[in-house]
């Protein structure tokens, strides 16, 4: 897999998840609703923390900076 992912982009993802982990174990976001946001929380880390994005690929998005050639 070729990373797709920058760092702002990873750690937004993180820090998105944090809040949603949060907003679920307090209580703010119970139920159905709440483990499907946990769900998503938990792709979000996995994601982040391989640097790619399956949904990136089709799309063509890339947000990892360019190496420069010499």
């Amino acid at each position: 897999m070729k990373k797709n992912m920058g760092i702002a982009d990873r750690v937004i993802r993180i820090l998105i998840a944090a809040v949603i982990a949060v907003l679920y174990f307090t209580g703010i976001v119970p139920g159905t609703l709440g483990i499907v946001l946990l769900v998503l929380a938990g792709v979000f880390v996995l994601t982040s923390l391989i640097s790619f994005c399956p949904l990136y690929a089709p799309l063509g998005i890339n947000t990892c900076p360019r190496k420069e050639k010499k």
